[in-house]
């Protein structure tokens, strides 16, 4: 590596520095987006919130009722049935429980009336099933019967799995593959459309260093923006790395080495920047859907299933996840390596096969 891809990587390194538009979207905004989620879906969100419209005065009725209140996963609103549905048109309450007048008999069965709202589908679906594991052992304690089976659960991880532990992976390699494909891509045309391209290849200055520039500038910009995302996630929101540190920065690596080529691949395509606007985000689009950034793969439909798994963010995603949360190592996710390399190879043949230095759009 010579002086000039050095001071190239400079260069680059100060026009992005000094669009602060740019750095809000591509440094701040993937935290921000971060914590937003990573707090918002991290499964501590409290207790459930719960109505009951009490209808029966029996001893039966004040058992369940000062059982629900002591219960530590309910906060339990009671009101009558006109006070519960107000609550619930509001959205203070997404479930209720109606006891009704014949709740009296311990050695009868009785129904009881579930309100719902199932526009919270997310929060009715826990509070039932909270509810349900509630009822049961309310029964077996007034009743005074021992379950017949039990069932322990024991987590084969032997750690527990929020959602921001499964979201940050597939975070880090979408901000990694939008920050690659803006810096070579959009970079790479503007350049291009401006004839700065043309002036620069009259001068002493070697493509390969201009290229070289490139990388360095994007992947250091990827390096600092990445630990960033991984210190707040770490020392702020409590997430632990199963794996190597090194083993999740190589990927990391690699992975905007792919995207970069894939930026420059789509550079060499489009000549003007409604072009390459069009296909960075035929490029981006399918892939933050596709590529279990959000969700697991295996709960899209069977036939995009494997569409989905052959994708580059896919494998970038899956391995950085394999390392942060199972502890992989390197060798433990080869199959993703060799996806890794075969994406950087078709990156690296199409730029460097249609790359066009100096023609300007017109």
């Amino acid at each position: 590596m010579n002086a000039s891809a050095l001071t190239m990587a400079n260069v680059f390194l100060k026009i992005f520095l000094r669009d602060r538009q740019a750095i809000f979207f591509i440094v701040f905004f993937p935290i921000i987006f971060m914590t937003a989620l990573g707090y918002g879906f991290n499964g501590s969100s409290g207790p459930q919130e719960i109505g009951v419209i009490k209808l029966s005065s029996s001893k039966l009725a004040e058992n369940f009722l000062k059982k629900l209140n002591s219960h530590p996963e309910f906060n339990v609103t009671e009101g009558s049935r006109l006070e519960i549905q107000e609550s619930m048109d509001k959205n203070l309450l997404s479930v209720a429980v109606v006891l009704p007048k014949d709740f009296e008999s311990s050695s009868s069965s009785s129904n009881v009336e579930l309100l719902m709202d199932s526009s919270q589908l997310n929060q009715v679906g826990q509070v039932i099933q909270k509810l349900q594991k509630f009822i049961i052992d309310l029964e077996r304690e007034v009743r005074q019967v021992e379950p017949l089976i039990q069932l322990n659960i024991k987590d084969i991880q032997d750690r527990p799995l929020r959602y921001i532990d499964f979201l940050l992976p597939g975070l880090l390699a979408f901000t990694l593959m939008q920050i690659s494909i803006s810096g070579s891509g959009f970079n790479i045309v503007e350049f291009r459309r401006k004839g700065i391209l043309k002036r620069l290849f009259v001068t002493p200055l070697k493509p390969k260093d201009f290229i070289i520039g490139v990388v360095i500038a994007r992947l250091l910009l990827c390096l600092v923006q990445l630990t960033l995302m991984l210190c707040i996630a770490i020392f702020f929101m409590g997430v632990s790395i199963a794996g190597n540190i090194a083993a999740l920065y190589f990927i990391i690596i690699l992975g905007t080495i792919v995207f970069l080529c894939i930026g420059f691949s789509l550079g060499s395509i489009a000549k003007t920047q409604q072009s390459i606007q069009g296909l960075a985000n035929l490029v981006i689009f399918p892939q933050m859907f596709l590529s279990g950034i959000f969700y697991p793969i295996q709960s899209l439909p069977e036939i995009l299933q494997p569409i989905a798994a052959a994708l580059p963010l896919s494998f970038i995603a899956t391995a950085l996840r394999e390392i942060s949360t199972n502890g992989m190592t390197l060798l433990g996710i080869l199959p993703n390596l060799a996806g890794i390399a075969t994406w950087l190879l078709i990156g690296f043949f199409v730029s460097t096969r249609y790359f066009v230095w100096k023609e300007v759009a017109h």
